[in-house]
């Protein structure tokens, strides 16, 4: 059938032709390695990238009439936040898309309103207070030290390195400021949750497959540094190499682990109201209690990268994965 692949790019003048090319040379993007695996199954495959115009979109969307678009956006105008609207967009234009709602994408981006609906669905997440630009300082009693800091409303690790991690309230008021000034944004000071690092694959709708369990390994890193998922612990690759850092599939869990692991993932999933797939970040603590860091709506699917590994350990290779998404929309 015909499907429309929607993305933002560095080359919105760009047609299907260039894009196509780009596909042919196997470059190293999400959106192309989407497009490729369509292809494969035999789809009737539009390219279309998004800069910081919306006509284009809405133009060549009418011209090619797809009955899908797989929608692989993650921004608009260089900007993540804006990541919902392009969901909003299509759903108000009438095009069945891929992945998740506007309000599941505005809603998982916002660290404090996705905790809030976790924990009232019963789910633990860490304790966490926000702070606001131009707000006083005022750490609540409730929130105990130590503390990861990080920008509300930004994914992938930007803004958390190891300066993240605070143990006193000056060393919490200076890294609050420094993530109004650097994101212009309010921070969010969680409490660190110390365990095994764990991400959730899922895949479905209504019935949810739970795919083999990504964990980061933190390797030989000193013991002065602390085990998070910073920027450099997940896409530098000479930190991760220097330091021995590797993705790996999680071993040793007993059967009641995992099964608390999928029946809290299962609830995050659909409590924040994400679809078709979708990874949940959790931490296992040292007594076993699951507690869920972050949804993201909107994971990196990219050939090779951890998501689609652990979809191909669970039987499905590439085409077979991205097909799979394909299906459980056009189902929904």
């Amino acid at each position: 059938m015909k499907i429309a692949v929607v993305f933002d790019t560095l080359h919105p003048e760009w047609g299907d032709e260039e894009y196509k090319r780009e596909v042919e040379q196997e470059v190293d993007e999400a959106e192309y390695e989407v497009a490729g695996a369509l292809l494969a199954n035999d789809h009737d495959v539009r390219l279309i990238g998004i800069g910081d115009d919306l006509r284009r979109l809405v133009d060549q969307l009418e011209a090619f009439g797809p009955a899908l678009v797989f929608n692989c956006c993650e921004g608009f105008r260089g900007d993540s936040h804006y990541e919902y609207a392009i969901a909003g967009t299509l759903e108000m234009l009438g095009y069945r898309h891929t992945g998740s709602s506007p309000t599941a994408l505005l809603v998982a981006r916002n660290k404090s309103m996705s905790k809030k609906i976790l924990a009232y669905h019963g789910i633990r997440v860490p304790e966490f207070a926000t702070f606001h630009p131009g707000d006083e300082f005022l750490r609540p009693s409730t929130l105990r030290f130590p503390l990861i800091v990080k920008p509300l409303l930004e994914d992938a690790s930007l803004g958390i390195a190891q300066a993240s991690v605070v143990t006193e309230d000056e060393g919490l008021a200076d890294r609050v400021r420094f993530i109004h000034d650097s994101f212009q944004q309010a921070a969010i000071a969680e409490e660190l949750i110390e365990g095994r690092e764990l991400y959730v694959g899922l895949v479905g709708n209504a019935t949810l497959d739970v795919l083999p369990l990504v964990e980061l390994h933190f390797g030989r890193l000193s013991k002065a540094e602390r085990r998070i998922a910073t920027y450099k612990a997940k896409w530098d690759v000479e930190y991760r190499d220097r330091h021995g850092i590797k993705s790996r599939f999680a071993r040793k869990l007993p059967d009641e682990v995992m099964a608390s692991i999928r029946s809290v993932c299962e609830t995050a999933f659909h409590a924040l109201w994400l679809q078709d797939y979708g990874r949940i970040d959790v931490r296992l603590a040292h007594d076993n209690e699951v507690y869920v860091l972050e949804a993201n709506p909107n994971p990196f699917i990219s050939s090779g990268h951890e998501f689609a590994n652990a979809a191909e350990k669970a039987g499905m290779k590439y085409a077979a994965f991205i097909q799979r998404i394909v299906d459980e929309a056009m189902a929904r």
